[in-house]
Protein backbone atom coordinates (compact mmCIF):
# COMPACT_ATOMS: atom_id res chain seq x y z
CA UNK A 1 0.00 0.00 0.00
CA UNK A 2 1.41 3.53 -0.97
CA UNK A 3 1.95 6.49 1.60
CA UNK A 4 -0.93 8.26 0.35
CA UNK A 5 -3.52 5.20 1.09
CA UNK A 6 -1.98 4.31 4.46
CA UNK A 7 -2.69 8.46 5.27
CA UNK A 8 -5.75 8.25 4.11
CA UNK A 9 -6.78 5.50 5.66
CA UNK A 10 -5.21 6.36 8.93
CA UNK A 11 -6.97 10.26 9.10
CA UNK A 12 -10.22 7.95 8.11
CA UNK A 13 -9.70 5.68 10.55
CA UNK A 14 -9.30 8.41 13.22
CA UNK A 15 -11.95 10.63 11.99
CA UNK A 16 -14.47 7.68 11.95
CA UNK A 17 -13.49 6.31 15.84
CA UNK A 18 -14.20 10.28 16.72
CA UNK A 19 -17.26 10.87 14.94
CA UNK A 20 -18.58 7.63 16.54
CA UNK A 21 -16.96 8.54 19.64
CA UNK A 22 -19.03 12.04 19.44
CA UNK A 23 -22.40 10.27 18.28
CA UNK A 24 -22.21 7.99 21.14
CA UNK A 25 -21.83 10.60 23.34
CA UNK A 26 -24.87 13.14 22.00
CA UNK A 27 -27.31 9.68 21.32
CA UNK A 28 -26.48 8.75 24.93
CA UNK A 29 -27.32 12.45 26.37
CA UNK A 30 -30.13 13.20 24.65
CA UNK A 31 -31.68 9.94 25.15
CA UNK A 32 -30.71 10.41 28.88
CA UNK A 33 -32.29 13.59 29.17
CA UNK A 34 -35.47 12.66 27.50
CA UNK A 35 -36.53 9.49 28.84
CA UNK A 36 -35.17 11.17 32.40
CA UNK A 37 -37.96 13.38 32.14
CA UNK A 38 -40.49 11.71 31.57
CA UNK A 39 -39.61 9.25 34.64
CA UNK A 40 -39.80 11.92 36.82
CA UNK A 41 -43.20 12.98 36.21
CA UNK A 42 -44.39 9.17 36.38
CA UNK A 43 -42.69 8.45 39.61
CA UNK A 44 -44.34 12.00 41.03
CA UNK A 45 -47.46 10.76 39.24
CA UNK A 46 -47.95 7.08 41.12
CA UNK A 47 -46.79 9.00 44.41
CA UNK A 48 -50.04 11.30 44.28
CA UNK A 49 -51.96 8.63 43.10
CA UNK A 50 -51.16 6.53 46.24
CA UNK A 51 -51.71 9.21 48.37
CA UNK A 52 -55.01 9.91 47.32
CA UNK A 53 -56.63 6.49 47.21
CA UNK A 54 -56.02 5.96 50.28
CA UNK A 55 -53.55 2.55 49.83
CA UNK A 56 -50.39 2.31 52.31
CA UNK A 57 -49.79 3.73 53.88
CA UNK A 58 -53.00 5.74 54.79
CA UNK A 59 -55.78 3.37 55.13
CA UNK A 60 -55.99 -0.78 56.05
CA UNK A 61 -58.41 -0.94 52.94
CA UNK A 62 -57.90 -0.98 49.40
CA UNK A 63 -59.76 1.95 47.85
CA UNK A 64 -60.77 1.88 44.31
CA UNK A 65 -62.63 5.02 44.35
CA UNK A 66 -62.66 6.69 40.98
CA UNK A 67 -59.75 9.08 40.04
CA UNK A 68 -60.41 12.41 39.75
CA UNK A 69 -60.73 13.77 36.53
CA UNK A 70 -58.37 16.13 36.53
CA UNK A 71 -56.02 13.31 37.36
CA UNK A 72 -57.41 11.37 34.32
CA UNK A 73 -57.27 13.94 31.71
CA UNK A 74 -53.51 15.06 32.22
CA UNK A 75 -51.32 15.46 29.50
CA UNK A 76 -50.39 11.96 28.03
CA UNK A 77 -50.45 10.05 31.44
CA UNK A 78 -52.65 6.43 31.14
CA UNK A 79 -53.43 5.25 34.52
CA UNK A 80 -54.27 1.48 35.76
CA UNK A 81 -55.04 0.56 38.70
CA UNK A 82 -55.40 -3.94 39.92
CA UNK A 83 -56.76 -5.72 42.60
CA UNK A 84 -55.14 -8.97 42.82
CA UNK A 85 -58.04 -9.97 45.21
CA UNK A 86 -60.56 -9.07 43.00
CA UNK A 87 -59.12 -9.33 40.21
CA UNK A 88 -60.79 -5.98 38.98
CA UNK A 89 -58.79 -3.59 37.88
CA UNK A 90 -60.02 0.19 36.93
CA UNK A 91 -58.15 2.41 34.05
CA UNK A 92 -57.88 6.27 33.61
CA UNK A 93 -60.44 8.14 31.13
CA UNK A 94 -57.60 8.62 28.38
CA UNK A 95 -56.73 5.07 28.58
CA UNK A 96 -60.52 3.73 28.15
CA UNK A 97 -60.65 5.65 25.37
CA UNK A 98 -57.69 4.51 23.47
CA UNK A 99 -59.30 1.15 24.02
CA UNK A 100 -55.82 -0.63 25.29
CA UNK A 101 -54.48 -1.78 28.53
CA UNK A 102 -51.08 -2.44 30.18
CA UNK A 103 -50.33 -6.28 30.65
CA UNK A 104 -50.94 -7.09 33.56
CA UNK A 105 -47.71 -8.25 36.19
CA UNK A 106 -48.48 -12.06 38.22
CA UNK A 107 -48.24 -11.40 41.36
CA UNK A 108 -45.74 -14.18 41.99
CA UNK A 109 -43.31 -12.02 40.21
CA UNK A 110 -44.03 -8.62 40.82
CA UNK A 111 -41.05 -8.03 43.05
CA UNK A 112 -38.98 -8.24 39.87
CA UNK A 113 -41.08 -6.36 37.32
CA UNK A 114 -41.57 -3.38 39.41
CA UNK A 115 -40.36 -0.19 38.58
CA UNK A 116 -39.79 2.02 35.52
CA UNK A 117 -39.64 -0.31 32.08
CA UNK A 118 -40.75 0.50 28.36
CA UNK A 119 -42.97 -1.65 27.24
CA UNK A 120 -45.05 -1.72 23.45
CA UNK A 121 -48.99 -1.95 23.46
CA UNK A 122 -50.46 -2.29 20.36
CA UNK A 123 -47.61 -1.08 18.45
CA UNK A 124 -47.69 1.59 20.84
CA UNK A 125 -44.11 2.83 23.13
CA UNK A 126 -45.09 3.61 26.58
CA UNK A 127 -42.84 4.00 29.14
CA UNK A 128 -44.81 2.48 32.67
CA UNK A 129 -43.67 2.60 36.20
CA UNK A 130 -45.21 -0.48 38.15
CA UNK A 131 -45.45 0.20 41.63
CA UNK A 132 -46.89 -2.86 44.07
CA UNK A 133 -49.32 -1.88 46.78
CA UNK A 134 -50.31 -3.37 50.04
CA UNK A 135 -51.79 -2.44 53.28
CA UNK A 136 -49.98 -0.62 56.00
CA UNK A 137 -47.87 -2.69 58.54
CA UNK A 138 -48.18 -5.77 56.49
CA UNK A 139 -45.89 -7.34 53.35
CA UNK A 140 -49.02 -8.89 51.49
CA UNK A 141 -49.77 -7.32 48.47
CA UNK A 142 -53.28 -6.24 47.32
CA UNK A 143 -52.55 -4.70 44.05
CA UNK A 144 -50.73 -3.12 41.64
CA UNK A 145 -50.16 0.25 40.26
CA UNK A 146 -48.95 1.25 36.62
CA UNK A 147 -48.13 4.68 35.52
CA UNK A 148 -47.78 5.32 32.13
CA UNK A 149 -46.88 7.50 29.59
CA UNK A 150 -47.03 7.78 25.63
CA UNK A 151 -43.05 8.08 24.15
CA UNK A 152 -44.01 7.99 20.63
CA UNK A 153 -42.53 11.18 20.16
CA UNK A 154 -39.46 10.71 22.06
CA UNK A 155 -39.09 7.43 20.04
CA UNK A 156 -39.74 9.43 17.02
CA UNK A 157 -36.89 12.02 18.03
CA UNK A 158 -34.74 9.44 18.86
CA UNK A 159 -35.26 7.19 15.65
CA UNK A 160 -34.22 10.70 13.97
CA UNK A 161 -31.25 11.55 15.80
CA UNK A 162 -30.00 7.97 15.01
CA UNK A 163 -31.18 8.61 11.16
CA UNK A 164 -28.75 11.83 11.40
CA UNK A 165 -25.91 10.83 12.97
CA UNK A 166 -25.68 8.07 10.91
CA UNK A 167 -26.08 9.44 7.92
CA UNK A 168 -23.86 12.47 9.25
CA UNK A 169 -21.27 10.01 9.61
CA UNK A 170 -21.51 8.31 6.35
CA UNK A 171 -21.20 11.79 4.34
CA UNK A 172 -18.42 12.95 6.72
CA UNK A 173 -16.78 9.59 5.91
CA UNK A 174 -17.10 9.99 2.19
CA UNK A 175 -16.11 14.05 2.11
CA UNK A 176 -13.01 12.88 4.64
CA UNK A 177 -11.72 9.87 2.42
CA UNK A 178 -12.70 11.79 -0.75
CA UNK A 179 -10.45 15.39 0.31
CA UNK A 180 -8.12 12.98 2.18
CA UNK A 181 -7.10 11.45 -0.97
CA UNK A 182 -6.99 14.71 -2.99
CA UNK A 183 -4.68 16.01 -0.27
CA UNK A 184 -2.56 13.34 0.20
CA UNK A 185 -1.71 13.23 -3.49
CA UNK A 186 -1.27 16.96 -3.18
CA UNK A 187 1.17 16.74 -0.16
CA UNK A 188 2.92 13.47 -1.55
CA UNK A 189 3.15 15.05 -5.33
CA UNK A 190 7.07 16.84 -4.25
CA UNK A 191 8.08 13.28 -2.58
CA UNK A 192 6.89 12.11 -6.04
CA UNK A 193 9.07 14.66 -8.27
CA UNK A 194 11.48 13.99 -5.74
CA UNK A 195 11.68 10.01 -7.08
CA UNK A 196 11.39 11.77 -10.71
CA UNK A 197 14.21 13.59 -9.81
CA UNK A 198 16.30 10.79 -8.47
CA UNK A 199 15.53 8.54 -11.67
CA UNK A 200 16.59 11.20 -14.26
CA UNK A 201 19.93 11.43 -12.56
CA UNK A 202 20.11 7.51 -12.00
CA UNK A 203 19.52 7.10 -15.66
CA UNK A 204 21.42 9.76 -16.96
CA UNK A 205 24.74 11.66 -16.46
CA UNK A 206 23.11 15.07 -15.30
CA UNK A 207 23.85 16.15 -12.02
CA UNK A 208 22.71 19.77 -12.14
CA UNK A 209 18.86 18.36 -11.90
CA UNK A 210 17.06 20.34 -9.27
CA UNK A 211 13.63 20.02 -7.90
CA UNK A 212 11.48 22.78 -8.15
CA UNK A 213 9.12 23.67 -5.38
CA UNK A 214 7.31 26.72 -4.33
CA UNK A 215 5.06 25.45 -1.22
CA UNK A 216 5.62 26.02 2.30
CA UNK A 217 8.55 26.06 4.53
CA UNK A 218 6.99 22.92 6.06
CA UNK A 219 8.40 19.06 6.24
CA UNK A 220 8.56 18.32 3.24
CA UNK A 221 9.87 21.84 1.81
CA UNK A 222 12.66 21.32 3.90
CA UNK A 223 13.06 17.68 2.61
CA UNK A 224 13.19 19.17 -0.43
CA UNK A 225 15.93 22.10 0.04
CA UNK A 226 18.30 19.15 1.69
CA UNK A 227 17.58 16.75 -1.05
CA UNK A 228 18.64 20.12 -3.59
CA UNK A 229 21.63 20.23 -1.28
CA UNK A 230 22.51 17.18 -1.33
CA UNK A 231 22.25 17.06 -4.93
CA UNK A 232 24.87 20.24 -5.32
CA UNK A 233 26.87 18.53 -3.13
CA UNK A 234 27.20 15.78 -5.27
CA UNK A 235 27.33 17.47 -8.33
CA UNK A 236 30.36 19.64 -6.63
CA UNK A 237 31.54 16.30 -5.33
CA UNK A 238 31.65 14.43 -9.08
CA UNK A 239 33.02 17.50 -10.62
CA UNK A 240 35.77 17.43 -7.92
CA UNK A 241 36.47 13.73 -8.64
CA UNK A 242 36.78 14.64 -12.46
CA UNK A 243 39.21 17.49 -12.19
CA UNK A 244 41.00 14.77 -9.69
CA UNK A 245 41.16 11.75 -12.10
CA UNK A 246 41.83 14.53 -14.77
CA UNK A 247 44.72 15.19 -12.63
CA UNK A 248 46.09 12.37 -11.59
CA UNK A 249 45.92 11.69 -15.52
CA UNK A 250 47.52 14.54 -15.98
CA UNK A 251 50.16 13.71 -12.84
CA UNK A 252 50.78 10.53 -14.60
CA UNK A 253 51.31 11.75 -18.12
CA UNK A 254 54.08 14.25 -16.76
CA UNK A 255 55.51 11.73 -14.41
CA UNK A 256 55.96 9.26 -17.57
CA UNK A 257 57.58 11.76 -19.87
CA UNK A 258 59.41 13.32 -17.21
CA UNK A 259 60.61 9.52 -16.01
CA UNK A 260 61.11 8.59 -19.78
CA UNK A 261 64.08 11.43 -20.14
CA UNK A 262 66.53 9.91 -17.46
CA UNK A 263 65.65 6.06 -18.72
CA UNK A 264 66.32 6.85 -22.34
CA UNK A 265 69.31 8.76 -21.31
CA UNK A 266 70.59 5.58 -18.95
CA UNK A 267 69.57 3.13 -21.36
CA UNK A 268 71.25 4.87 -24.30
CA UNK A 269 74.60 5.41 -21.85
CA UNK A 270 74.35 1.42 -21.20
CA UNK A 271 74.54 0.21 -24.62
CA UNK A 272 77.53 2.88 -25.64
CA UNK A 273 79.21 1.18 -22.80
CA UNK A 274 78.14 -2.31 -23.90
CA UNK A 275 79.54 -1.38 -27.35
CA UNK A 276 82.61 0.49 -25.94
CA UNK A 277 83.51 -2.51 -23.72
CA UNK A 278 82.39 -5.21 -25.94
CA UNK A 279 86.16 -7.21 -27.67
CA UNK A 280 83.77 -8.94 -30.17
CA UNK A 281 81.35 -6.58 -31.15
CA UNK A 282 81.81 -5.73 -34.73
CA UNK A 283 80.47 -2.58 -34.02
CA UNK A 284 82.67 -1.48 -31.49
CA UNK A 285 84.43 2.06 -32.35
CA UNK A 286 88.35 2.12 -32.76
CA UNK A 287 90.00 3.60 -30.08
CA UNK A 288 92.43 3.76 -27.52
CA UNK A 289 92.03 2.52 -24.17
CA UNK A 290 92.22 6.55 -22.26
CA UNK A 291 89.65 7.74 -24.96
CA UNK A 292 87.62 5.18 -23.97
CA UNK A 293 88.13 5.03 -20.29
CA UNK A 294 87.57 9.15 -20.65
CA UNK A 295 84.02 8.26 -22.68
CA UNK A 296 83.26 5.48 -20.41
CA UNK A 297 83.77 8.03 -16.93
CA UNK A 298 81.46 10.73 -19.00
CA UNK A 299 78.54 8.14 -19.36
CA UNK A 300 78.76 7.15 -15.93
CA UNK A 301 78.61 10.78 -14.80
CA UNK A 302 75.46 11.09 -16.73
CA UNK A 303 74.06 8.09 -16.02
CA UNK A 304 74.39 9.31 -12.38
CA UNK A 305 73.22 12.49 -12.72
CA UNK A 306 70.08 11.16 -14.51
CA UNK A 307 69.79 8.28 -11.66
CA UNK A 308 69.86 11.71 -8.96
CA UNK A 309 67.13 13.65 -11.16
CA UNK A 310 64.98 10.18 -11.03
CA UNK A 311 65.76 10.20 -7.15
CA UNK A 312 64.60 13.98 -6.64
CA UNK A 313 61.73 12.99 -8.58
CA UNK A 314 60.46 9.81 -6.74
CA UNK A 315 61.05 11.69 -3.64
CA UNK A 316 59.12 14.61 -4.74
CA UNK A 317 56.23 12.53 -5.98
CA UNK A 318 56.35 10.47 -2.59
CA UNK A 319 55.70 13.56 -0.73
CA UNK A 320 52.88 14.85 -3.34
CA UNK A 321 51.39 11.29 -2.64
CA UNK A 322 51.78 11.89 1.09
CA UNK A 323 49.74 15.05 0.50
CA UNK A 324 46.89 13.31 -1.36
CA UNK A 325 46.45 10.88 1.05
CA UNK A 326 45.89 13.14 3.72
CA UNK A 327 48.84 12.82 5.84
CA UNK A 328 49.25 15.67 8.26
CA UNK A 329 52.72 17.21 9.59
CA UNK A 330 52.94 17.45 13.15
CA UNK A 331 53.05 20.60 14.43
CA UNK A 332 55.13 22.10 17.37
CA UNK A 333 56.67 25.40 18.86
CA UNK A 334 59.78 26.20 16.40
CA UNK A 335 61.74 29.62 16.72
CA UNK A 336 61.91 31.44 13.34
CA UNK A 337 65.10 33.15 13.89
CA UNK A 338 66.91 30.06 14.38
CA UNK A 339 65.46 28.05 11.59
CA UNK A 340 65.56 30.65 9.01
CA UNK A 341 69.03 32.01 9.97
CA UNK A 342 70.36 28.43 9.34
CA UNK A 343 68.35 28.42 5.61
CA UNK A 344 70.08 31.58 4.82
CA UNK A 345 73.48 30.13 5.70
CA UNK A 346 73.34 27.02 4.01
CA UNK A 347 71.96 28.22 0.91
CA UNK A 348 75.33 30.13 -0.08
CA UNK A 349 76.47 26.89 -0.63
CA UNK A 350 73.44 26.42 -3.28
CA UNK A 351 74.81 26.10 -7.10
CA UNK A 352 73.79 30.06 -8.43
CA UNK A 353 74.77 32.47 -10.62
CA UNK A 354 73.16 35.15 -8.43
CA UNK A 355 74.20 37.14 -5.65
CA UNK A 356 73.41 36.03 -2.41
CA UNK A 357 71.96 38.57 -0.24
CA UNK A 358 70.10 37.50 2.91
CA UNK A 359 68.60 40.41 5.06
CA UNK A 360 68.64 41.69 8.66
CA UNK A 361 66.45 38.84 10.27
CA UNK A 362 66.57 40.24 13.82
CA UNK A 363 63.17 41.35 13.93
CA UNK A 364 62.23 37.72 13.89
CA UNK A 365 63.78 37.27 17.30
CA UNK A 366 61.55 36.08 19.97
CA UNK A 367 59.17 34.93 17.36
CA UNK A 368 57.51 31.16 17.40
CA UNK A 369 55.59 29.38 14.46
CA UNK A 370 53.53 25.99 15.13
CA UNK A 371 55.66 23.78 12.57
CA UNK A 372 57.99 21.71 11.65
CA UNK A 373 61.61 22.63 11.34
CA UNK A 374 62.24 20.09 8.25
CA UNK A 375 59.52 20.76 6.09
CA UNK A 376 59.53 24.39 7.06
CA UNK A 377 63.42 24.74 5.71
CA UNK A 378 62.23 22.05 2.75
CA UNK A 379 59.83 24.88 2.29
CA UNK A 380 62.31 27.77 2.26
CA UNK A 381 64.69 26.14 -0.05
CA UNK A 382 62.57 24.76 -2.74
CA UNK A 383 61.70 28.93 -2.94
CA UNK A 384 65.19 29.72 -2.60
CA UNK A 385 66.67 27.38 -5.36
CA UNK A 386 63.52 28.50 -7.57
CA UNK A 387 65.01 31.78 -7.16
CA UNK A 388 68.24 30.55 -8.27
CA UNK A 389 67.43 28.27 -10.69
CA UNK A 390 65.32 31.43 -12.44
CA UNK A 391 68.16 34.22 -11.84
CA UNK A 392 70.69 33.87 -14.09
CA UNK A 393 72.23 37.49 -13.16
CA UNK A 394 71.32 40.15 -10.49
CA UNK A 395 70.50 38.99 -6.85
CA UNK A 396 68.61 36.92 -4.39
CA UNK A 397 67.44 38.35 -1.28
CA UNK A 398 65.47 36.87 1.89
CA UNK A 399 64.16 38.76 4.78
CA UNK A 400 60.98 38.85 7.05
CA UNK A 401 58.08 41.40 7.70
CA UNK A 402 54.98 41.14 10.61
CA UNK A 403 51.47 42.15 9.89
CA UNK A 404 48.77 41.68 12.12
CA UNK A 405 49.71 38.79 13.86
CA UNK A 406 51.24 36.78 11.15
CA UNK A 407 55.17 36.89 10.05
CA UNK A 408 55.90 37.13 6.54
CA UNK A 409 59.18 35.34 4.32
CA UNK A 410 60.28 37.25 1.37
CA UNK A 411 62.16 35.86 -1.08
CA UNK A 412 63.17 38.23 -3.65
CA UNK A 413 64.77 38.17 -7.37
CA UNK A 414 65.91 39.88 -9.86
CA UNK A 415 65.40 37.01 -12.65
CA UNK A 416 63.05 36.21 -15.88
CA UNK A 417 60.05 36.96 -14.21
CA UNK A 418 56.84 35.47 -15.04
CA UNK A 419 53.89 36.96 -17.21
CA UNK A 420 50.55 37.78 -14.69
CA UNK A 421 48.23 34.92 -16.33
CA UNK A 422 51.17 32.24 -16.18
CA UNK A 423 50.65 32.84 -11.85
CA UNK A 424 47.56 30.66 -11.19
CA UNK A 425 49.09 27.37 -12.71
CA UNK A 426 52.81 28.03 -11.02
CA UNK A 427 51.62 25.96 -8.32
CA UNK A 428 50.12 22.73 -10.39
CA UNK A 429 52.20 19.49 -10.52
CA UNK A 430 54.96 19.72 -13.20
CA UNK A 431 53.77 23.03 -14.57
CA UNK A 432 56.44 24.83 -16.17
CA UNK A 433 56.30 28.34 -18.44
CA UNK A 434 56.58 27.17 -22.02
CA UNK A 435 59.79 29.52 -22.00
CA UNK A 436 61.50 28.24 -19.07
CA UNK A 437 60.99 24.35 -20.45
CA UNK A 438 64.22 22.39 -21.25
CA UNK A 439 66.30 25.38 -20.94
CA UNK A 440 66.01 25.68 -17.17
CA UNK A 441 66.54 22.81 -15.51
CA UNK A 442 63.86 20.75 -12.97
CA UNK A 443 60.96 18.55 -12.77
CA UNK A 444 58.24 21.63 -11.72
CA UNK A 445 57.18 19.62 -8.31
CA UNK A 446 59.21 21.83 -6.29
CA UNK A 447 56.43 24.58 -5.55
CA UNK A 448 53.53 22.32 -6.03
CA UNK A 449 55.44 20.76 -2.51
CA UNK A 450 56.11 23.98 -1.11
CA UNK A 451 52.29 25.43 -1.32
CA UNK A 452 51.24 21.66 0.62
CA UNK A 453 53.57 22.67 3.15
CA UNK A 454 52.61 26.19 3.81
CA UNK A 455 48.80 25.05 3.68
CA UNK A 456 49.65 22.71 6.30
CA UNK A 457 51.19 24.83 8.46
CA UNK A 458 48.03 27.18 8.14
CA UNK A 459 49.55 29.84 5.80
CA UNK A 460 49.53 31.08 2.79
CA UNK A 461 51.59 32.22 0.05
CA UNK A 462 51.69 36.03 -2.16
CA UNK A 463 52.98 36.30 -5.76
CA UNK A 464 54.09 39.18 -7.19
CA UNK A 465 56.17 39.39 -10.49
CA UNK A 466 56.72 40.62 -13.87
CA UNK A 467 58.00 39.64 -17.25
CA UNK A 468 61.18 40.68 -17.19
CA UNK A 469 61.81 42.20 -13.27
CA UNK A 470 61.88 39.60 -11.12
CA UNK A 471 59.90 37.95 -9.16
CA UNK A 472 59.03 37.63 -4.83
CA UNK A 473 57.13 35.48 -2.64
CA UNK A 474 55.62 36.17 0.68
CA UNK A 475 55.42 33.06 2.94
CA UNK A 476 52.63 34.23 5.39
CA UNK A 477 52.63 31.72 8.88
CA UNK A 478 50.76 32.90 11.94
CA UNK A 479 52.99 33.55 14.91
CA UNK A 480 53.33 32.82 18.46
CA UNK A 481 55.24 35.57 20.48
CA UNK A 482 57.63 34.47 22.73
CA UNK A 483 60.33 36.79 25.51
CA UNK A 484 63.47 37.55 23.37
CA UNK A 485 66.05 35.36 22.79
CA UNK A 486 69.49 36.18 24.73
Amino acid sequence: MSIRLRLTAWYSGILAAVLIFWGVVIYAFVYFNTYNEVEQQLREKSLRITEQIGVNPLSQALDLDPFAESQLQEAQIYIQLVDYQTGSFKLSGNLEKAGITFPIVNIHNIRHEIGISKINVEGIPFLVNQQALSLQGTNEIRGLLQVGANVSSQERLLEALRNILILGWLVAMALAITSGLILARKSMRPLVNVIDAANQIQSGDDLSVRIQYNGPKDEIGRLIETVNNMLERTELSFRGLEETNAAQRRFVSDASHELRTPLTTIRGNVDFLKKLWDQEDAERPNLDEDTIKQMSLEAIEDMADEGKRMSRLISDMLSLARADTGQRIELNPIPLQILVQEVARRAQFLDRQADWRPGDLSILNGIYVNGSKDYLQQMLFIFIENAFKYTPEGSVTLDAVLYKGQVGLRISDTGIGMERDQVPFIFDRFYRADESRGATPGIGLGLSIAKWIIEEHNGSVEVVTRRGEGTTFIIWLPVVFAPPIE
